[in-house]
């Protein structure tokens, strides 16, 4: 075992969470596998919140402070800290956290505009056509997609670095009416000052890029965590191997992108196309 970490707690919330729930279960005599046993889940993830590595969920919190007799305190704590995530599915509930709680982002996309970056109706159009979608399911998805925007405009959001494939400009989804209004949103956060936005060409060397989209967390420069598309559903990994190897596609991908600038041109010229 290593030296631990020092938290300052009056860094963050986050900090604040990690400093207490060490101190205390330190308190109570037990190692984080001890604790992890008690509560059902891994020493792993308890050593990886208490280096503030991933974000805890609600349950984890209130399991701890039953084990460790805490009254509430870390669940009040979480809740001060990490208000309640939007109902977004299951499987991305993770990533969900992550993109509050990042200091900026990486994305790739290679097939639709970003997640973080669509309109009402252009998300409205893709949940409508997930075979076997109900109405209440549609409607709860589209709330938790569209709360999920709040990061771009927080005090402290992230800054973004978001690559996006040019087809995805000519992809028809839905009408003209909202591509177009889908595509004059883009353009208006490319020229957010914490959003860069650059548009990959037909012609560029990124096959790599092809095979799914996937989001890069980053903390204080450093990457911890991703989100890797898949069939039939996205997942978050944290694997040290994985984070380094779409990092490098990343970079790879980057060097053919075009510029901000020339990506505002792009994105410009698609408007007047579906106008």
């Amino acid at each position: 075992m290593g030296r631990p970490v020092d938290i300052d707690p009056e860094a963050s919330g986050a900090a604040r969470f990690a400093y207490e729930l060490r101190r205390h279960r330190r308190r109570a005599g037990l190692t984080q596998e001890q604790l992890g046993r008690r509560i059902g889940f891994s020493e792993s993830l308890i050593g990886m919140v208490e280096t503030q590595r991933r974000v805890p969920t609600e349950d984890f919190a209130r399991r701890c402070d039953k084990a460790l007799g805490l009254d509430g305190m870390l669940d009040r704590l979480h809740q001060d800290t990490w208000p309640p995530l939007p109902p977004v599915p299951e499987h991305f509930r993770d990533w969900a956290a992550e993109e509050r709680r990042a200091t900026a982002l990486r994305l790739w996309d290679p097939l639709l505009i970003p997640g973080l970056f669509q309109t009402e109706a252009y998300a409205r159009t893709l949940f409508d056509e997930e075979p076997g979608i109900t109405g209440e399911q549609i409607d709860q998805r589209l709330q938790g997609r569209m709360r999920r925007k709040n990061t771009l405009t927080r005090d402290d959001a992230p800054m973004i670095w978001s690559l996006i494939d040019e087809g995805v400009l000519h992809r028809p989804i839905g009408t003209r009416m909202i591509m177009r209004e889908q595509l004059e949103h883009l353009l208006d956060i490319s020229r957010r000052p914490r959003v860069a936005i650059q548009m990959v060409p037909y012609g560029a060397r990124a096959s790599a890029g092809l095979l799914g989209a996937f989001g890069i967390a980053e903390m204080r420069g450093s990457a911890y965590t991703v989100y890797v598309e898949t069939q039939p559903r996205g997942r978050t990994v944290d694997e040290r191997v994985m984070i380094a190897e779409l990092l490098t596609r990343y970079d790879a991908i980057r060097s053919e992108a075009n510029s901000t600038f020339l990506s505002q041109k792009m994105i410009e010229e698609a408007v007047r196309r579906w106008t």
